[in-house]
């Protein structure tokens, strides 16, 4: 602001000054007490202004006026004596015909210099003006950013140690569980873990199933996240209360070791070489062996990214327990919910909120996605439209083959015109379209991203660099049997995550886990996966035929020659092709194996409502063999029992 000033203060003198000049240029000196000069008479209204004591300004039509006015009347008079009249003009001072006309040039300057020094003030003044309120816009946003955001902890980076045995990078479930393995093989190991997150490490997958089944819809919030496990025991989603890990400025004083987090800090650079990280705000950790496992960060979509603040408002992404309170407290204020995405996460979300909704009188649940059914991507075509059917009877609004393609909104709705020209008028929207590997210190590290799978590459024992090793959702690996790999599930955080730990304590094992997942949709879908469980890939399905219902499998293909007549009448095996959609609707798939092929090898299992048979089909993956009658296979999981 003191420049501004300073520029106006100038402007003013720059105008006092011309004013001053140009009053002197049109009235010059202040004229003596003496008698009126021989024209006098003739040109009156200059004699009036030589008479005056005081100087005037006058307009430019005034200046005109008097002008026209003297020259009209010396044009009428001639003097008499035309010498004399020159010689009066010359020595008395100069002609009054010159005065008048540099009367008018001395006002239009002064004029210019009026005009050219109230723009030169207001262009400062709207320049300082714009940046004033540029400057106080972002420092609005950051202070709202830093209201917004809870502090770190410790409060400041400079209480972390600057060396630390054991270096973490991510406060997941990877992260946790190679502390875990960590402390098994280092009974005093001291282990920091930097996370970008405010909460201790937990797990992801109750977020979108058994949270929602917890009966407590009366509290704000469900107290350290507690929810009953599928064996009916009940726990908490935190690995470990707060009371477990030790506080990061008292990690070195530690004697027993331990594990302390760093909340609320994001690190910018790995240096492999020098094997030390690069805090966000520049402070510099050094370890003796580092973990990446900094997961994954939920997408969004461009509709929703480049929409005006009052829609981005009402839309969210879905990945952790502030995501979850927030959802909550808007589903129990009955409002109407649409969920974008028919994966795991938009399924299971969507199934539960519907379940949640009928439970307390909640607002409708919508689901829009782009393809035909539920779980497109990993169930067989037939099973999909089957889950599609089952989702719409515990309540939720199915909307396939459509996208967002506008948002507005007015004072409380979201107004979603889709792509099949269909409007939908929703409270929120969250968008469940998949995640996106967190890589983005790659690049200053120097570390490897695999360009079509993502996440950073490592060796068979998970390390990207000597002594820097990479686990969970993050990492892309090398598996023997299916080719290179980037997992997203649970089994694979917890199962790599403790091999690494291993591995950085000196172990050097190889990473050769078939991972599993789960997924519930509902109390009459459930099942298991392992392997490659790709709806691309061509599919055999075997399935046990309910009793009542033996006449509605008839039209898939028929089971292989070799089987028993009990078989041929309780058992169905579906191809990829076996299944007409006219019979979905009338099909019931109880009970069920499903075989994913590749090479005439099986590559993947789904188990349809079996459960405690994951490591048969683990073992069958790992044989990697050819199978001549995989109804054969299929009696090993006694899907009738």
């Amino acid at each position: 602001m003191s420049g501004v000033w300073s520029g106006r203060c100038l402007t003013r003198k720059f105008v006092r000054q011309a004013y001053i000049l140009a009053n002197n240029r049109i009235l010059g000196p202040a004229p003596l007490q003496r008698s009126s000069p021989v024209y006098a008479a003739l040109r009156s209204s200059h004699s009036r202004l030589l008479q005056k004591n005081q100087p005037s300004v006058c307009s430019a039509k005034d200046v005109l006026k008097s002008s026209d006015s003297a020259y009209s009347q010396s044009s009428s008079h001639k003097p008499e004596n035309p010498g004399e009249e020159f010689k009066k003009t010359h020595t008395g001072g100069g002609s009054g015909e010159q005065k008048d006309d540099l009367r008018l040039k001395g006002l239009l300057g002064a004029l210019a210099a009026l005009i050219a020094g109230g723009l030169l003030t207001w262009y400062l003044t709207q320049k300082t003006d714009d940046e004033a309120a540029k400057n106080a816009s972002d420092e609005e946003k950051r202070k709202r950013k830093l209201l917004a955001t809870p502090p770190t902890s410790p409060p400041s980076s400079k209480d972390l140690p600057k060396h630390v045995p054991y270096l973490i990078v991510g406060g997941g479930t990877a992260a946790f569980s190679a502390f875990r393995a960590i402390k098994s093989n280092d009974a005093t190991a001291k282990v920091l873990m930097i996370s970008n997150e405010f909460h201790k490490p937990y797990m992801r997958p109750p977020l979108s199933k058994e949270l929602w089944y917890t009966p407590n819809p009366s509290e704000e919030t469900i107290k350290d996240y507690r929810f009953k496990q599928w064996t009916g025991s009940e726990r908490s989603l935190f690995f470990e209360p707060d009371e477990f890990f030790v506080d990061p400025e008292k990690l070195e004083e530690s004697v027993n070791g331990g594990i302390a987090v760093a909340q609320g800090f994001t690190v910018k650079k790995v240096d492999a070489q020098k094997r030390i990280v690069t805090l966000e705000d520049g402070y510099e950790i050094e370890y003796d062996s580092c973990l990446i496992a900094t997961g994954c960060a939920p997408k969004n979509l461009a509709v929703f990214q480049d929409a005006p603040p009052s829609i981005r408002e009402k839309v969210m992404v879905y990945r952790t327990p502030d995501d979850f309170d927030r959802l909550r407290k808007l589903a129990s204020e009955k409002r109407s919910i649409t969920i974008v995405g028919n994966g795991f996460i938009g399924s299971e979300l969507a199934c539960s909120l519907a379940h949640y909704s009928k439970e307390n009188g909640g607002g409708k649940v919508y689901q829009v996605f782009q393809e035909d059914s539920n779980m497109s991507r990993v169930l067989p075509d037939y099973l999909s439209r089957y889950t599609k059917t089952k989702m719409e009877t515990q309540g939720v609004c199915v909307i396939p083959n459509a996208s967002i393609k506008k948002a507005t909104r007015d004072a409380s709705n979201l107004k979603l015109e889709l792509n099949n020209g269909t409007t939908l008028m929703s409270d929120v929207v969250v968008v469940c379209v998949g995640c996106s590997p967190n890589t983005e210190f790659a690049g200053p590290s120097r570390l490897e991203v695999d360009g079509s799978l993502g996440g950073f590459v490592v060796n068979a024992e998970l390390e990207a660099r000597r002594n820097l090793y990479v686990a969970g959702d993050a990492s892309c690996f090398y598996d023997p049997l299916l080719g290179r790999r980037r997992v997203e599930h649970h089994d694979h955080s917890v199962v790599s995550g403790r091999l690494a730990g291993e591995n950085m304590t000196g172990a050097k094992k190889p990473y050769q886990h078939q991972s599993m997942f789960w997924s519930d949709l509902g109390p009459e879908i459930g099942y298991e996966g392992i392997g490659l469980v790709d709806s691309s890939l061509p599919t055999v399905g075997v399935f046990a035929l309910p009793s009542d219902a033996n006449g509605a499998m008839e039209n898939p293909a028929e089971p292989k020659e070799g089987a028993d007549s009990k078989e041929k009448k309780d058992t169905a095996v579906v191809t990829t092709d076996g299944v007409a959609s006219d019979s979905d609707r009338a099909a019931n798939y109880g009970k069920g194996v499903v075989f994913y092929m590749k090479d005439d090898k099986i590559v993947g299992v789904l188990l349809w409502n079996l459960f405690n048979r994951i490591g048969l089909a683990r073992t069958i993956i790992n044989q990697n063999k050819k199978y001549d009658d995989l109804n054969e296979v299929a009696k090993l999981f006694e899907i009738h029992a």
